[in-house]
């Protein structure tokens, strides 16, 4: 089958080519969520596979391979990871929105490729892979989602009639060929689970028409298979007649021969297409929350049941709740009456038992009384002696302020006297120094007059020496 859907490389190689950029390709819509519904792009974002095995994969090869060894569907959720039965309107199973699950390992080899921004030669080698369908399925949902919608019947106008089959449900249980599953992405917003990114209207008109001027092909499986099924009618139908000749066919045989022949018509017409599965789906979702609903009238009606037992129940219970009281209050009544014939023997014990009581209770006031009375005067003892100690701790303080006081007063005084004592040393000094300093002057002025004395006296020897 991978030969069947490689017949037409060629053709749909040369339409796409053309660009303003040759092999770069346009990115429509937002470029960093891929136009994906965000719930699948944050279970993508979050799943294990793709942060720790995805992130691994650096090249183009490397994700192809990983393609055709792990993705077996091109369903978003994983079978029986996300419930849906039971909810309508926006959040029903075929809408764009609703409960998360587990997000399939196709889809996150589709956000992988998204991220390596691949080129226009690398997106052509996906969609014409001969190895496996699923590679050629990824690449197609890829254009799907990012290239712009005028340019989606140039991408898929060489493939509307491959007959390449593969199971595009989780599970298995719905093959089509890509050729089907082209023109539901061509004609369809919804692909099981989510919705594909809209196609503006004038563009969407043109794409319906230039598929209704391009029939489906008739594959060739299927004309064999019908025409298996019309021999093996036929064979029965002999063998029929063979078993009763002399019977005539009954007309009631014609209707059911033309259902058959209306049945074969609309195989011609449409095949096994993927509408009728969307179809069973919904169907299948139909009975379920038929099904639900006829389990909640039948729970509503446990229920019921349920309260009218639990009323009937709680009557009988009240009504053993009055006969006990009822029987309690009798046993009451006879318990008095046997307490007073009783009482009336027992009123002298009673009373010597009640002035012994009050006794004790007296004596129990008395040393309560006295117990006070001691724990009072401990107190006040207490409190006497705390007085006492913070006395005595005062006057110590003033004794120890006023020693420091005296203390001091002594310091400050011996050092009044060492400065008094110091002032007349120095100027006892400063007399004995003025006193030497005058006798030195005294002798010097001593030695001069002698010395003057002497000069006077030589010079008059002279004087009389020389007179002489």
């Amino acid at each position: 089958m991978a030969n069947i859907g490689n017949q037409l490389p060629t053709q749909a190689v040369s339409k796409p080519a053309p660009g303003k950029h040759g092999n770069v390709l346009p990115l429509w819509g937002n470029e960093k969520t891929m136009n994906l519904n965000p719930m699948i792009l944050t279970n993508v974002l979050s799943s294990p596979y793709f942060k720790v095995q995805l992130y691994e994969l650096k090249t183009y090869h490397e994700v192809v391979d990983e393609i055709y060894f792990k993705v077996t569907h091109v369903e978003p959720w994983e079978k029986g990871s996300r419930k849906t039965a039971g909810q309508t309107g926006m959040c029903g199973g075929v809408r764009g929105v609703g409960t998360g699950g587990i997000v399939s390992t196709a889809f996150c080899l589709l956000y992988k490729l998204f991220t390596l921004k691949l080129t226009r030669k690398q997106l052509m080698g996906l969609i014409t892979h001969t190895d496996s369908p699923y590679i050629r399925a990824l690449g197609f949902m890829y254009i799907r989602y990012t290239q712009p919608p005028t340019d989606l019947i140039e991408w898929y106008d060489g493939f509307l009639d491959d007959e390449e089959e593969l199971d595009v449900k989780a599970g298995g249980g719905c093959v089509m060929t890509i050729g089907e599953m082209l023109r539901s992405f061509l004609t369809k917003l919804e692909w099981f689970s989510t919705l594909f990114p809209r196609i503006p209207v004038p563009v969407q008109k043109i794409i319906d028409q230039q598929i209704k001027a391009r029939p489906r092909k008739v594959a060739q499986k299927e004309t064999q298979e019908e025409e298996a099924t019309f021999t093996e009618s036929g064979r029965q139908g002999e063998r029929r007649r063979s078993r009763t000749p002399r019977r005539t066919p009954s007309p009631r045989r014609s209707p059911k021969r033309s259902r058959s022949r209306s049945h074969h018509r609309e195989r011609d017409r449409h095949g096994p297409s993927f509408d009728r599965e969307l179809e069973r789906e919904r169907d299948r979702q139909r009975k379920e929350r038929e099904g639900r609903d006829r389990d909640r009238d039948r729970d509503r009606g446990d229920r019921g049941d349920r309260e009218r037992r639990r009323s009937r129940s709680a009557e009988r219970n009240q009504d053993r709740r009055e006969r006990r009281r009822s029987r309690s209050g009798s046993r009451e009544r006879r318990n008095e009456r046997r307490d007073k014939e009783r009482d009336g023997g027992d009123d002298r014990s009673r009373r010597k038992d009640r002035d012994h009581h009050k006794d004790r209770g007296t004596e129990r006031e008395r040393s309560r009384d006295k117990k006070s009375r001691g724990e009072t005067d401990d107190r006040r003892h207490k409190d006497d002696r705390e007085r006492h100690r913070e006395e005595r701790k005062a006057k110590r303080s003033s004794r120890s302020r006023s020693r420091e006081r005296k203390h001091k007063s002594g310091e400050e005084k011996s050092r009044k006297r060492e400065r008094s004592h110091s002032r007349d040393r120095d100027r006892e000094r400063d007399g004995e120094q003025r006193s030497h300093k005058r006798s030195r002057s005294k002798e010097r002025s001593h030695h001069q007059r002698e010395s003057s004395n002497d000069h006077s006296k030589h010079s008059e020897r002279r004087r009389s020496q020389s007179t002489e």
